[in-house]
């Protein structure tokens, strides 16, 4: 009722009084009477009149944030997928299943498309072709130093990796891998194996229930910790050291990917965590410089007293601590999702846990045998197990440059314009039915075949100044560690690593997944992670 009032009072106080005011303008109008001669203006008329001006308005003020805000294809540029809000563009429908969004734009655009992402042109590069033109990019064509900076250097800190000219990238990735050595490796087998049977023990049920990828997170940064960063580091992992981990972790966000230093609160703990990680690494570095401690086989060590520039300048402690932050967040989310991925699938195939048990003991003589560098080298079926894992599984999907040019595509008539993202997306390659039989399945076995069909030639190394590569490499199908110039450098540690952790759990338990399917992929995260990784463990009677 006091709806009805209220609209009546308006009614009669302003829509009436306007209808005949606006019946007698009209009437009295040389050029519009003749149109509407003897037209009475009703309140109806009136509202129609608003409404149909209100939708003029909404569809010329679209217009013209179409013309404004939507991106246009320019000239000889790879097709633009079509999308309906500005500036987000396709972030959302990517976002859901980035791999489902690749192929099916592959299907409709070929190889090479453009997708728009919060304002920026993505342009895409699928198959072995794009991951060659992507990896293989010429440093005056395109630059991973300006696309993953700002993601980076707060993170990692100042005066390292994606913070300095490509060529100091290239010595400062010498430095890790040498330090990295053999003989190191060797010493951290039994380190990683000893650290894996003690996290075991809290497995100490004869069956249960454990989220498998949430201790292989812990499981991975105590090996980590000790092996590349120190005795001192691993004895301090306790919850202030989690916390300062997790704050600092919470600063690699998609959004700061596109966002130099956005004021939000998990940016202020970022940075507050990377000046504590900062402290904590220098002051091990000072306290071993005052006991004499020259003997150790981290990396730590080898930074701190074996690194000097070309120019003969020695690499400092705020430097040295920086690319030990690197080291810690650039290998733990990948290591430990690549090991849970693995174990997993495993999970799905039980019978596979039998045969890496034989496959140790035709290797060492029994299951009681500490693992070594020399007999890990030689348990094929366990690496193919991790290199399965990273073809189906693999932790990063896009790989970025940024454009410092227009450039144009080998073969295509396509141009790239300037200040665009490139990215290939080995994944799609690597789970291709033109490169891999039943590319969906699991199957650890087909890597003897795949070895045979794809050699590495010795004629086209080239050392981009931390060692040789194969540059085509980057024309293969499965890239999980990348190639060209930004190939990461902790792939052999990253092998030695997680199938010691395989190995040395296979020894003590069979794994079943609790619903005998496989979780979903969470594509919420930059790493690709399970979004239900809880297992059921029974232990073995061996």
């Amino acid at each position: 009722m006091t709806t009805k009032i209220l609209f009546t009072s308006v009614n009669e106080t302003y829509l009436f009084p306007f209808a005949s005011k606006l019946n007698v303008f009209i009437n009295q109008s040389p050029i519009l009477a003749p149109y509407f001669k003897n037209i009475d203006i009703s309140v109806d008329t009136i509202l129609l009149i608003c409404f149909s001006l209100i939708v003029a308005s909404i569809i010329l003020l679209l217009y013209a944030l179409k013309t404004i805000l939507y991106i246009r294809p320019k000239p000889n540029e790879p097709p633009i997928i079509p999308y309906w809000i500005p500036l987000i563009g396709s972030a959302i429908t990517m976002g859901i299943d980035p791999v489902k969004f690749y192929r099916e734009n592959q299907k409709k655009h070929g190889n090479y498309f453009t997708y728009i992402l919060l304002g920026r042109r993505m342009v895409t590069c699928l198959g072995s072709e794009g991951n060659n033109f992507v990896f293989n990019a010429k440093l005056a064509d395109a630059s991973a130093e300006d696309a993953y900076r700002s993601l980076t250097v707060p993170v990692f800190g100042e005066g390292v990796v994606y913070d300095v000219e490509n060529s100091v990238l290239m010595e400062q990735k010498k430095f890790v891998k040498s330090g990295l050595s053999i003989k190191n490796l060797r010493a951290y087998v039994p380190m990683i194996q000893m650290e894996t049977d003690n996290y075991l023990t809290r497995w100490n049920k004869k069956s249960g229930i454990e989220d498998v990828h949430n201790a292989m997170a812990e499981l991975i940064i105590m090996t980590a910790s000790r092996c590349l960063l120190g005795e001192e580091v691993r004895s301090k992992l306790d919850e202030t050291f989690a916390q300062i981990f997790h704050d600092l972790d919470g600063g690699f966000k998609p959004i700061n990917f596109l966002f130099d230093n956005l004021p939000i609160p998990s940016n202020k703990l970022r940075d507050e965590a990377h000046i504590k990680m900062r402290k904590f690494f220098m002051s091990i570095m000072q306290a071993r410089r005052e006991a004499g401690i020259t003997d150790r086989t981290d990396v730590m060590e080898y930074l701190t007293t074996q690194c000097h520039y070309k120019n003969g300048r020695k690499l400092t402690d705020v430097e040295s601590s920086h690319i030990m932050i690197a080291i810690l967040m650039a290998g733990q989310h990948t290591s430990s999702t690549t090991t849970a991925w693995a174990l997993l699938f495993l999970s799905e195939k039980p019978e596979l846990f039998e045969k890496l048990r034989q496959e140790q003991i035709k290797v060492l003589g029994s299951l009681d045998v500490p693992l070594n560098y020399d007999a890990l080298k030689q348990l094929t079926l366990h690496e193919n197990v991790v290199r399965e894992a990273l073809r189906l599984r693999p932790p990063i999907i896009q790989i970025m440059r940024r454009v410092k040019k227009d450039l144009p595509i080998p073969q295509t008539n396509y141009v790239i314009p300037k200040d665009s993202f490139i990215q290939c997306v080995p994944t799609i390659s690597a789970r291709s039915e033109e490169n891999f039989e039943n590319a969906e399945e699991f199957n650890p076995n087909r890597w003897e075949v795949f070895d045979q069909q794809n050699k590495e030639r010795d004629d086209d190394l080239i050392d981009y100044g931390f060692g040789q590569l194969h540059m085509a490499s980057a024309k293969s199908p499965y890239l999980p560690f990348g190639a060209g110039r930004h190939r990461c450098i902790g792939e052999q540690f990253a092998y030695v690593q997680i199938k010691t952790i395989i190995a040395t759990l296979v020894r003590k338990f069979d794994l079943e997944l609790l619903n005998g399917k496989l979780p979903m992929c969470d594509f919420t995260t930059m790493i690709v992670q399970p979004k239900d990784s809880s297992l059921r463990y029974k232990r073995t009677n061996y």
